[in-house]
């Protein structure tokens, strides 16, 4: 058998179901439901310091 049949062939069976079965798998890895807080925080993460400049942690007096 050619090395090109071979390759053909575990692409069209195995290498498919992999793929399909890796998709599956990080569209349900994203959609869980505890993964909503990172979410919701990444998202927002760029208006976190809207009113005021993020201050400088070694800058910060310690108490």
């Amino acid at each position: 058998m050619e090395t090109y049949t071979l390759l053909r062939q575990f692409a069209d069976s195995w290498a498919l179901l992999v793929l399909f079965l890796t998709f599956v798998g990080v569209f349900a890895w994203v959609w869980r439901p505890s993964a909503r807080k990172a979410h919701d925080e990444a998202a927002n993460a760029i208006f976190r310091n809207e009113s005021k400049p993020a201050g400088d942690a070694s800058r910060v007096k310690e108490a």
